[in-house]
């Protein structure tokens, strides 16, 4: 009987197994022309419309407003110094110099107008032992310039410039004692420059430009003229000039007319790390066009060593036969802590 029992139970399992994995078949059936009704469901429902309440809300305001300027300000401060024992056979004399830069730029555009005003400040000195000090540089210059675009790379500018220097200037010599003196040759605003120039700008890339001024009036500035006199009659013991860079002695201004030409290569960089800028200005006096003729280059190139460190070098190019009848040259190599802002 138990053995029964154990059989039937076998049985049991082996069938529900069977049921329970049997596969369900899906039959799908045609229900085209069938009249199938659904039921209706016997719950009570609710009708009616949905009413929809507008909401207020506040709209959100930004405060923000378009800027048309870009400004940029860099600064540089380079120091040099030398120093020698008394023994020291290679030879050398004990020396200390300093310079620094301030360069400003601030740009204005919006729609076919534009502004830009350009400062660059440069001062420097050094000191030699038993020797006079002496400027390594010195040049105020600040320029602005507003112009209207006519086409793609043509604008009609105006344009104002002036240019002076901050400290006296001085021509050394060596006396009969061999000892070294100094003769007052310049100072501010004596000479200055200003400029005023209207004409055409040919733009065609935005670091290149040249100005055609066809309407330039220059303005040559010596205010102090008593003070190169007595220098000139100190050294000479008598007057033999009669006029300081092209203004008459008895005057201290002079007015000049003129075509004028001005390039300028903005501050591009060339290389990795290595940027150049360049302006020419040519000036040809309208009652003098083939006798006179001014032309100045400046060039700078800057090489980036790191973040906040620059090696430059500065080459200055002059011709003006009111101030001498030779090309006037002048170069300068500093390594200084140099920044921007913004950064």
């Amino acid at each position: 009987m138990k053995s029964f029992n154990i059989c039937l139970l076998l049985l049991l399992l082996t069938t529900s197994a069977s049921l329970f994995a049997q596969e369900v078949d899906t039959i799908p059936i045609d229900t085209k022309g069938l009249e199938i009704k659904l039921k209706r469901s016997p719950l009570p429902t609710r009708s009616g419309s949905l009413v929809f309440k507008p909401v207020q809300i506040a709209p959100i305001t930004i405060n923000e407003k378009v800027n048309y300027w870009k400004t940029n300000t860099a600064i540089g401060i380079d120091v040099n110094q030398g120093a020698f024992s008394k023994n020291w056979k290679a030879g050398g004399v004990n020396s200390m110099a300093i310079g620094g830069m301030i360069n400003y730029r601030a740009a204005y555009a919006k729609e076919s107008y534009s502004y830009t005003s350009d400062l660059r400040l440069e001062y420097g000195k050094i000191k030699n032992k038993e020797q006079l000090p002496k400027k390594t540089k010195d040049r105020l210059f600040w320029d602005h310039k507003a112009g209207l675009q006519l086409s793609k790379s043509w604008f009609f500018f105006g344009s104002v410039t002036l240019e002076t220097q901050f400290d006296r200037g001085y021509a050394y010599y060596r006396d009969s004692e061999n000892k070294e003196r100094d003769q007052l040759i310049s100072k501010f605003f004596s000479p200055a420059y200003l400029t005023e120039s209207i004409g055409f700008e040919y733009k065609p890339v935005a670091y290149f430009s040249t100005r055609l001024g066809t309407g330039t009036a220059k303005q040559t500035f010596v205010t102090d003229m008593d003070a190169l006199i007595d220098a000139d009659t100190a050294r000479n013991h008598k007057v033999t000039k009669t006029e300081f860079y092209g203004v008459p002695k008895d005057k201290n201004f002079r007015n000049e007319l003129a075509f004028q030409i001005t390039s300028t290569f903005g501050e591009k960089q060339i290389a990795k790390n290595l940027f150049l800028y360049a302006r020419y200005n040519m000036f040809i006096p309208y009652d003098r066009p083939l006798v006179h003729v001014d032309h100045r280059l400046d060039v700078t190139l800057k090489a980036k060593v790191n973040r906040f460190m620059n090696v430059q070098i500065n080459g200055v190019g002059i011709f003006d036969k009111d101030s001498d009848n030779e090309v006037q040259a002048s170069q300068n190599l500093s390594m200084g802590i140099a920044f921007s802002l913004p950064r």
